[in-house]
């Protein structure tokens, strides 16, 4: 099938081709910086920003691009923060083993070692720093391969600390109690999973744009819900241990690390050993969210794109590492409270993007050529609104320590509905906003 013939199927899905990048003004002007031109001195540095890569720098569509692909995230959910996550759900929550881990399944499918904590932090920081900064292809080139040890070292906890956990213990509290904490759980696993959906586009910027589509989302989806899972029911499994075994609990002192040392507690020096490597691995899922950082600086407008990408993000992670350091004693309380408010903020701007395409676009198609011409991009007053009145579903409707909305307060035994209202009011608002915004402003 030919692009003219793929364009009039579906205009929305028309392929970039070099001619729209021809057409476009060049983001930093005719002329190469210095810091450029310094970057281009340095073999596999990523000098350039947020502009459109040529398509014939782009990877040749093969099995194994799609292969990479779902390698690439399953290492980049195979993280030690999932685990974090997942054992919310039995330890703070008082969920069983079978309701933790549903909830952590459907979650995703819907959408004291040998080192310090403080050196593990500056350790992760620095490789992601050095990663984040190359760009891409040696990201890749990691994540190609990273998902090997941790799945070595999750399976070994898995036979180590496995026979300890509790599939027999009941949730606690009442019926209306236990139902709110499986949907405030569900939620929280929810979340783990959105998180990534701003930012799953920056990964896929050298595959060509003729990678069907069906591939693209069935690699990803797999990859990442698979890796997820794993790590979410490891957390949930050690969780429910520390009730089970009292030498368990005698070795958890309500910090993550001392949780996974109990897992490994059989092993002795190799499971230290085991520990440090899920650690050190945590760069899999690290290094990501610190390159997508710096571009998401740079789309702020012409002033912040014309600053190296490598600025954004030495001061990002400088800046995550103090906050890291800092909390590192309170790691569930801040994945408690935290982690829902990036669900509410991800399902708005996801709703408001998905109507946006489905509603908007697939009819008309997108202009590449457009991608950094203002006049020429809509003017973001109807996603503004709808994304304020997103924030206002998710305020009434949230239940934290600090805040507990109307509704949130009016389900028996209190219930986080935050992600739900703010997909809800948002999915409500945006499109006469959006229309409203197209007849007044033609954009």
């Amino acid at each position: 099938m030919s692009e003219a013939e793929k364009a009039r199927i579906s205009p929305s899905l028309q392929s970039v081709t070099q001619e729209d990048l021809e057409d476009q003004t060049p983001l930093n002007g005719s002329h190469r910086s210095r810091y450029q031109r310094w970057a281009g001195s340095i073999k596999g540095l990523e000098a350039r920003g947020i502009e459109p890569i040529p398509v014939e720098e782009r990877l040749k569509t093969s099995p194994s691009a799609s292969f990479h692909m779902l390698l690439m995230w399953f290492s980049m959910g195979m993280a030690l923060n999932n685990m974090v996550v997942g054992s919310l759900g039995t330890l703070v929550m008082k969920l069983s083993f079978a309701d933790a881990a549903l909830c952590a399944i459907f979650g995703n499918l819907l959408g004291g070692g040998a080192v310090s904590v403080v050196v593990g932090i500056i350790i992760v920081a620095l490789a992601s720093l050095v990663m984040a900064t190359f760009g891409m292809q040696i990201f890749q080139y990691y994540e190609r391969y990273a998902w090997f040890p941790q799945l070595l070292v999750l399976c070994i906890i898995t036979g180590s600390a496995g026979p300890q956990f509790d599939f027999q213990s009941p949730s606690v509290g009442s019926s209306g109690e236990v139902n709110a904490k499986r949907l405030a759980f569900f939620s929280l696993c929810l979340s783990v999973a959105l998180a990534w959906a701003p930012l799953a586009a920056d990964y896929y910027v050298y595959y060509p744009p003729t990678i069907r589509r069906w591939r693209t989302w069935s690699m990803t989806t797999m990859g990442g819900c698979l890796a997820m899972i794993i790590t979410l029911l490891l957390g949930v499994g050690l969780g429910s241990g520390v009730a089970k075994n009292p030498k368990w609990a005698e070795t958890y002192d309500g910090t993550p690390a001392s949780l996974l040392m109990a897992g490994y507690g059989r092993l002795g020096g190799f499971g230290k050993f085991c520990a440090f490597i899920n650690v050190v691995t945590v760069v899999s899922s690290n290094a990501p969210g610190s390159y997508s950082m710096a571009m998401n600086f740079q789309m702020l407008g012409n002033v912040w794109s014309k600053i190296p990408r490598p600025v954004f993000t030495v001061t990002t992670t400088v800046i995550y590492t103090a906050c890291a350091i800092g909390g590192r004693d309170f790691l569930y309380e801040i994945f408690k409270s935290f982690l829902p408010l990036i669900g509410y903020w991800i399902i708005i701007w996801f709703t408001i993007v998905a109507e946006e395409d489905l509603l908007f676009r697939r009819s008309k198609g997108y202009d590449w050529s457009a991608w950094n011409c203002r006049q020429k991009l809509p003017v973001g007053v109807a996603a503004a609104l709808a994304f304020l009145v997103g924030w206002a579903g998710a305020i009434v409707g949230m239940d934290q320590v600090y805040y507990t909305g109307p509704i949130g307060k009016a389900v028996n035994g209190g219930c986080d509905l935050g992600i739900w209202l703010g997909f809800g009011f948002t999915a409500l608002a945006f499109p006469p906003l959006r229309m409203l915004e197209l007849r007044v402003l033609g954009r």
